[in-house]
């Protein structure tokens, strides 16, 4: 099954926030995820539909879905490991991740 992953505008917006080491780490996480390559982890709890991908300090949520034979990883959300679960959580409790994950 063929794999795309999807960078939806939030993490794009989170990527030009960031300086250029920074940058083009997050960028080869997110090419290597297509192949499943990398520090993924499913999350646990309220989170549990949800993996992330870890690139040094960043974390990227995203979203595996199967779509006409086509595996898609929806990037929707990347944020510091400090601050990147806290959000979460707190946007799942008020509906807006749902919004987050059609944005892609």
């Amino acid at each position: 099954m063929n794999t795309r992953v999807i960078v939806g505008p939030r993490v794009k917006a989170f990527l030009q926030t960031l300086a250029p080491e920074p940058r083009r780490k997050l960028w080869r996480g997110l090419k290597a995820l297509a192949q499943d390559k990398g520090d993924l982890k499913q999350l646990e709890g309220n989170l549990h539909p949800f993996w992330r991908l870890r690139a040094d300090r960043m974390r990227v949520i995203y979203e595996p879905r199967s779509v006409a034979g086509e595996r898609q990883l929806i990037c929707f959300y990347a944020d510091h490991r400090a601050t990147v679960y806290a959000v979460l959580e707190q946007l799942l409790a008020s509906g807006m991740v749902e919004e987050l994950r059609v944005e892609g």
